[in-house]
């Protein structure tokens, strides 16, 4: 038996302990024993609670007998220089053993959702520093992160040129978003809002909250400010949804497809700007960039009436110039069925 097979047997045997007592049981130095200590501890055959010197370490048996000992939050800040996504998680991962715990589909998940928005503030923010907080309490796993750096919505509007921040959100919530597209495709915090329960994007007085289970997206104005970004991203531990799932409702959808990102969903209401009477201004705002997609659905809740210029840009105009594009409305009044209706026969006419 090896010394990292008699380590593991010592803590399986003990329960819990501490690395000194591994030194004297194996009569080696405290640095041998913390390579083998740490190399149980990425082979997920022990876990360790706590940091520094007042770390210990349990068997995995320990864990499941006495939960109330595996911490429920932990939050840590970075200093923004150099950071790697990938190494944060493994950090992380190692300091909160709670996430060993949760069910496959869940971890993956929080996996990619982690690493996504995390990796957008070390490259987007700007931000000297970076908090990171992962939470899980009652069935809900929850992470936040947050920096005090340019902002996501005003980084947006001023990289495309917008007229607001209003118009940067409208342009994340299509996806393929980015202000860096040679190192970046954009796709991060459309497929993580969607893998969630509740995700909030909270920047400079606007907020953009996304609750997928109750098909609701929002813009927001509040009266406090952060500074930089924060995003909160929350998801059930007994959700079935996987992140296949995700994926698969929106990409790999047309018989000349390479499994990229298909698919988008407007949410016609947040272009509306308070008004029914739709204008072609703002079917034009709506379709800035839609053009990388091969299917567009456009959401007509709460939407009660659409304009005849409206409809036109769209389903003559815009169909006209890129008829590859498969064009899907849900959620529609009897007015905007007529008036969408009307549009495409009038496309058809030529």
């Amino acid at each position: 038996m090896n010394n990292k097979e008699k380590t593991l047997a010592i803590v399986e045997d003990k329960g819990r302990l501490v690395s000194s007592e591994i030194v004297a049981s194996l009569g080696v130095s405290r640095q041998y024993a913390s390579l083998v200590l740490s190399a149980l501890l990425a082979d997920k055959k022990i876990l360790r609670v706590g940091s520094t010197r007042s770390a210990f370490y349990v068997s995995l048996v320990y864990a499941r007998k006495n939960p109330d000992i595996l911490p429920s939050s932990l939050k840590k800040k970075y200093t923004n220089v150099a950071l790697e996504e990938h190494r944060i998680l493994l950090e992380v991962e190692e300091q909160f053993p709670q996430l060993f715990k949760l069910p496959e589909n869940i971890k993956s998940i929080f996996t990619f959702a982690f690493s996504e928005m995390l990796n957008n503030a070390i490259e987007h923010s700007s931000s000297r520093t970076i908090v990171v907080e992962v939470c899980l309490r009652e069935k809900k796993l929850s992470f936040v992160i947050e920096d005090t750096g340019v902002g996501v919505f005003r980084n947006i509007q001023k990289k495309k040129k917008l007229v607001s921040e209003t118009e940067a959100i409208q342009d994340l919530l299509k996806g393929k978003t980015t202000t860096m597209p040679k190192s970046h495709s954009g796709e991060g915090i459309f497929f993580t809002s969607r893998a969630s329960d509740s995700f909030i994007l909270d920047s400079f007085g606007y907020q953009l909250v996304v609750l997928p289970n109750t098909n609701s997206t929002e813009i927001k104005r509040v009266t406090t400010k952060k500074r930089g970004t924060r995003v909160t991203f929350e998801i059930s531990t007994l959700s079935d949804l996987h992140l296949t799932d995700v994926f698969r409702r929106y990409t790999n959808l047309t018989g000349d497809s390479d499994f990229g990102f298909d698919k988008t969903e407007i949410r016609v209401k947040l272009f509306t700007m308070g008004g029914i009477h739709i204008s072609r201004s703002q079917a034009r705002r709506i379709l800035v960039g839609l053009e990388k997609f091969k299917i567009i659905l456009l959401d007509f809740e709460k939407v009660p009436l659409v304009g005849q210029a409206f409809a036109d840009e769209i389903y003559r105009v815009f169909q006209n110039a890129h008829p590859h594009i498969f064009i899907q409305e849900e959620n529609m009044t009897e007015g905007v069925k007529f008036m969408i209706d009307r549009a495409k026969n009038e496309a058809k006419r030529g």
